[in-house]
């Protein structure tokens, strides 16, 4: 396992030695090993393998936009968010510039948005900036506070801002913020470059707010997004949706917009397969096929694949039987889970438009 090293100096002085230490435990300045403390009292934390998450903007049609780093010359670099512990609350990212891992903060600046940039161990800066699909490049600045934390955004030409996520390869999410843990102006000094605040992936807070329709996706473990439909028996597509229809997405209902109006519901199906069926369900006991949607026009099976107590995991299969995330994604960027909920103990739950289900599927929000 690689480690990541920062050449972060602090403006001021700390006299207490165990704070410095604590400091440097909690946000991994020193290294990202705990073991590294050998006088330490604190149990050590279990590390494991390196995960590498990928740092996307998200739009508020659902789909994703790559976040890079972008050098004088216009050379494009990956931004990446890395867990290298077992946890996943706090997690450093990073630039990857020719095997250099490059770190990411907010630099101290008087422009009306803060700009957010990568510094190499010369001081060079990097650009960071996310990519729309049309090749469209918005600027990654910080655009407001939140007591100590700052709301890290892709701004358009319009002003328009777009949540930037850190996406695991098993559909996991944190939000990428700034953090500000002391009241100077210069919260440090790396390579020489004065920073105002540290750059994070951390875990969602969550809110409500008014995204009441929810795009339903299938997350590939290289963070792309795969459009989830219902098809019918001659292969049309239905948009699939959760509605949020007051002010909390703990429970949402998952639904597919069979023509103009007709909301049908997502079910899990009663039946003996290995994996379960997931369904939707039309007025007149109509069954439609639910099916991720490659690009390249390959579709994938929806199921219900495990149960965990009341929870059944939906998951995407593909060719190799490897299993994708599925989530539901607000237009502000949060997520949820897709899962199949079970109220009664026995397998058949209820009877819908004469057909018997086993579960129903909600978004619920990731544990």
């Amino acid at each position: 396992m690689r480690s990541f090293k920062n050449n972060l100096t602090a403006s001021g002085q700390l006299g207490i030695p165990l704070m410095i230490a604590f400091i440097f435990l909690s946000f991994g300045i020193l290294n990202h090993s705990a073991t590294k403390l050998e006088n330490s009292n604190i149990e050590k934390a279990t590390l494991v393998e390196e995960v590498i998450w990928h740092v996307k903007a998200v739009h508020p049609e659902g789909y994703f936009m790559d976040v890079k780093a972008f050098d004088r010359e216009g050379n494009i670099y990956n931004v990446k968010s890395i867990q290298y512990a077992d946890q996943t609350s706090i997690l450093d990212i990073r630039a990857d510039v020719d095997g250099e891992n490059v770190p990411i903060k907010i630099l101290v600046s008087n422009e009306r948005f803060m700009p957010v940039k990568g510094i190499k161990s010369d001081g060079t800066l990097l650009n960071i900036r996310a990519v729309a699909p049309d090749g469209a490049k918005f600027d990654v600045k910080g655009v407001s506070f939140s007591g100590n934390i700052i709301h890290i955004k892709a701004v358009s030409p319009n002003n328009e801002f777009y949540g930037v996520k850190a996406i695991a390869p098993d559909g996991s999410l944190n939000d990428v913020k700034g953090l500000k843990m002391t009241k100077d102006r210069v919260e440090a000094l790396v390579n020489n470059v004065e920073v105002y605040a540290h750059i994070k992936a951390i875990a969602q807070s969550g809110c409500a707010g008014d995204n009441f329709i929810w795009h339903i996706k299938a997350i590939h473990p290289e963070g792309k997004v795969i459009d989830v439909k219902a098809l019918d028996k001659d292969g049309t597509a239905y948009d699939i949706k959760a509605l949020q229809d007051s002010d909390q997405s703990s429970l949402m209902d998952v639904k597919a917009f069979i023509g103009d109006m007709n909301q049908s519901p997502v079910k899990i199906l009663l039946n003996k397969d290995k994996y379960a069926p997931v369904k939707a369900i039309g007025e007149d006991g109509t069954i439609y096929d639910i099916k991720a949607m490659e690009t390249d026009g390959s579709k994938l099976d929806i199921k219900g694949v495990k149960r965990s107590g009341n929870l059944v995991h939906i998951k995407a299969i593909n060719s190799k039987g490897e299993f994708y995330g599925v989530k539901a994604i607000s237009p502000s960027g949060q997520l949820n889970d897709v899962k199949g909920v079970k109220m009664v103990r026995e397998d058949l739950e209820t009877t819908i438009n004469g057909v018997d289900i086993f579960a129903h599927i909600k978004a619920i929000p990731q544990k």
